[in-house]
């Protein structure tokens, strides 16, 4: 599985501690580290910056995304974008942005949102070679109990005859290795390093790290030592004991 450590992680030394020779996941809405990203990565992925834009109460330009991704889709660290999602928007919503993808599919991540229907699931999963899982409502990632009972319901209509994906599934904030490490991933991202460096409270005892490019290495170390499985029977059993 690719860890994707979402930024801004500031200050730029903590983001090179975090990101050089690893995969960082850029943000339409946070995109001022886009330049160093591509320059010390292997790999970079851009997200389309809903979630924040939503947060923040703002509409997102997406021409102005489409511009965005048309010029970094050239560089050679680029791996995929996640197609315009809309959140808390209908399925027809984001049905119309997907179809609206100027790009070739096999750059894309195109969103299904964990509470919309399972057949929009299998649609997509049988026509775009990666979707990323966008979690959301009661099946939040903050409820991970919710969350991956959601994910043990939908995840076997996706599956083949041995037990993998038919597409590349992406996790969206899923970089807990508590959820990737029961989920069938090829990749997830999340800003765990971006915003835990600076809580200071957070980082106590006789060995606390007296830097954030410390604490940004001790993360990046912590997530990555976990992988995700790799096919759905490997975690029925780890379901059933986690969720009782």
């Amino acid at each position: 599985m690719i860890h994707f450590h979402g930024g801004p992680i500031t200050p730029d030394p903590c983001a090179i501690k975090a990101w050089k020779g690893r995969h960082a996941f850029i943000s339409y809405a946070h995109s001022s580290q886009i330049g160093l990203a591509a320059e010390i990565c292997q790999t970079f992925a851009l997200d389309n910056g809903a979630f924040s834009f939503w947060k923040a109460k703002k509409a997102v330009d997406w021409p102005g995304y489409y511009r965005w991704v048309s010029n970094w889709r050239r560089h050679p660290g680029f791996d995929f974008a996640v197609v315009p999602d809309v959140i808390e928007g209908s399925e027809a919503d984001n049905d119309l942005l997907a179809n609206e993808w100027p790009f070739e599919r096999h750059e894309a991540a195109v969103v299904w949102h964990i509470n919309e229907s399972v057949d929009r699931l299998i649609r997509l999963a049988n026509e775009w070679p990666r979707v990323a899982i966008g979690s959301s409502g009661e099946f939040d990632v903050s409820r991970p109990r919710a969350f991956l009972a959601r994910m043990r319901a939908v995840l076997p209509t996706i599956i083949d005859a041995d037990g993998y994906p038919i597409c590349k599934l992406h996790g969206l904030r899923m970089l807990n290795p508590a959820l990737f490490s029961l989920l069938p991933l090829a990749s997830a991202d999340s800003t765990n390093v971006a915003r835990n460096i600076g809580i200071d409270s957070a980082w106590r005892g006789t060995y606390q790290p007296q830097s954030k490019e410390t604490r940004a290495a001790v993360l990046v170390e912590r997530i990555e030592a976990m992988n995700s499985i790799g096919a759905l029977p490997d975690l029925v059993e780890d379901f059933e004991r986690l969720l009782g």
